[in-house]
């Protein structure tokens, strides 16, 4: 099966200068939950925009479904294949009602009038927005409903893949575990290609089956999300830490190879030895 996403030797620089990506290779394929971690200007955020096309290559090639990103007037065609939710928000919700918010796409790439009432009811129904709130104001509602308008404006255009921008910052435990249950809903039941980019690593951990780690502008790891949290030393250079409760797996499996079950007090010390 062709992959939905081919990145091939993808450079890109900034306007300034900056070199942000150096010779990316990566495909994804479908109904996939990805994440991408790695420290602040790791090039996560700048791959994930270079593959719903809002950044062009500076050199190589991203093919999204078929079309090559670099085209000129791609635009149209590729908010149909790859949505992109940013991490706040606020910076992609302008209109002035909910309704008029998640329609704002699929009018733009010109549907007929009931098709865009009927996407706009069933991204809203799948999203869990009520249709109470139409008329609302975005920006009058809490961030969690903001986020979830922002994830049906999305859905309203019908992309195969996903990107969300740090989906659980600024949000309470029980806040994150709706919104990333929410994903995974999306990736299980309805289909979709899942990437999140975080810096929460228990949340890659129990939401993420693969995981592409990135430290300066190059993918230092790519595999099923075990395998990358197994090895913490490729980990550390993109100071990126293992969840507490993975560290606290690999010191057992380290110290005691040989014995499945520990004492308690055996645990209590590997446990204040780990979260020191």
């Amino acid at each position: 099966m062709n992959p939905l996403i081919t990145v091939e030797n993808l450079d890109f620089t900034y306007p300034d200068g900056t070199p942000a990506l150096m010779g990316i290779n990566l495909e994804i394929g479908e109904q996939e939950f990805i994440a991408f971690i790695g420290q602040n200007g790791s090039g996560k955020t700048t791959l994930s925009k270079c593959i719903n096309g809002l950044f062009k290559p500076t050199a190589g090639k991203v093919i999204v479904e078929g079309l090559d990103t670099s085209r000129r007037g791609i635009i149209k065609q590729l908010v149909t294949k790859v949505g992109y939710v940013f991490q706040n928000p606020d910076h992609q919700l302008f209109n002035r009602s909910v309704k008029s918010e998640i329609a704002y796409g699929p009018r733009n790439i010109n549907l007929p009038d009931d098709e865009v009432e009927q996407r706009v009811r069933e991204a809203a129904r799948v999203a869990g927005v009520s249709e109470d709130l139409f008329e609302t104001h975005p920006y009058f509602l809490p961030k969690g409903l903001r986020q979830r308008v922002a994830i049906a404006s999305i859905l309203a255009l019908k992309p195969r893949t996903i990107i969300v921008d740090e989906p659980t910052t600024g949000q309470d435990m029980q806040q994150s575990l709706e919104v990333m249950n929410f994903l995974r809903m999306l990736w299980k039941e309805e289909g979709h290609t899942i990437i999140i980019i975080t810096h929460e690593m228990r949340i890659v951990a129990d939401y993420a089956e693969r995981t592409v780690v990135l430290g300066q502008g190059q993918i230092l790891l790519d595999a099923p999300t075990r395998q990358v949290f197994a090895q913490p030393e490729i980990l550390q250079q993109t100071y990126v830490e293992p969840p507490q409760i993975t560290r606290l797996a690999q010191r057992v499996s380290l110290e005691e190879p040989f014995r499945s079950v520990l004492t308690v007090e055996e645990m209590k010390k590997l446990t204040k030895e780990v979260l020191s």
